[in-house]
């Protein structure tokens, strides 16, 4: 589903982040990448979603015949091809309502430039999905808790019907029971067969919802492996599973 080989990105008049990273999603399953602040697990995600253009390597979504590289395409090209990113602090719409928030997810599909299916039945879906958004539908979203805002811009990229979802850091600055209540909803996506690669700051948790999982440090990739592999790591262990959820 994704593939990435030799990534090398960064940020204008900074130091390369990423030095050379490979790794692959594969259809229907949950990836997840995790290692300490500074890592690259954000820079990673934004190369893949076109917020930030690759220096080398490459970057290619889809299956067989029909995979395309993606590395040099422009974001909204990219989500066209079914890729929704739920990005690193939430960025919802403050001043338009949560359901307006979740229509706009849905935009490429109400210009066309992806299937369009039934948006209305996929609404109701998405707030059942997150049912605190429910009685909140017409709410400004700059009014929502932090909570709130994470599981409106998790539903917002889910109104996409995508193919693949990135999200990143989705637990940052939750109570634990928000946490607890946003893995819960990871795992339900995973069983609907929802392709995911997840960033995420509670690795224990991360390692736990996810199938196959690859450590960065210094913008490289240290080890990888099955997640349950990699939760039983001695070295992974030691540096990221102490202290986590």
């Amino acid at each position: 589903m994704l593939s990435i080989n030799n990534l090398h990105a960064g940020y204008y008049g900074k130091v390369k982040v990423l030095h050379g990273i490979s790794l692959h999603v594969p259809k229907a399953k949950v990836v997840t990448l995790i290692g300490s602040n500074g890592a690259g697990k954000t820079t990673t995600m934004r190369a893949i979603s076109g917020m930030i253009k690759p220096t080398d390597g490459e970057i290619t979504m889809g299956e067989g015949n029909a995979a395309k590289r993606i590395d040099a395409m422009d974001s909204h090209k990219i989500a066209r091809l079914g890729l929704a990113h739920s990005p690193e602090g939430r960025r919802v719409f403050a001043t338009m309502s949560v359901t307006d928030n979740l229509l706009l997810g849905a935009f490429p599909r109400l210009t066309w430039a992806r299937p369009k299916g039934d948006i209305a039945a996929d609404l109701e879906r998405a707030i059942e999905l997150f049912p605190r958004l429910k009685e909140r539908r017409n709410q400004l979203a700059g009014t929502l808790s932090g909570g709130e805002q994470q599981m409106l811009a998790m539903a917002r990229a889910i109104m996409l019907n995508p193919d693949l979802v990135l999200l990143d850091e989705p637990s940052m600055g939750l109570a634990p029971i928000l946490v607890d209540e946003v893995f819960r909803i990871i795992e339900r996506l995973k069983n609907e067969g929802v392709t995911m690669l997840l960033v995420e700051q509670f690795a224990a948790a991360a390692l736990n919802v996810a199938d196959y999982g690859y450590v960065l440090e210094n913008g490289r990739v240290a080890i990888h492996g099955p997640a349950e592999q990699l939760k039983n790591d001695p070295s992974v262990k030691a540096a990221y599973l102490g202290a986590s959820h």
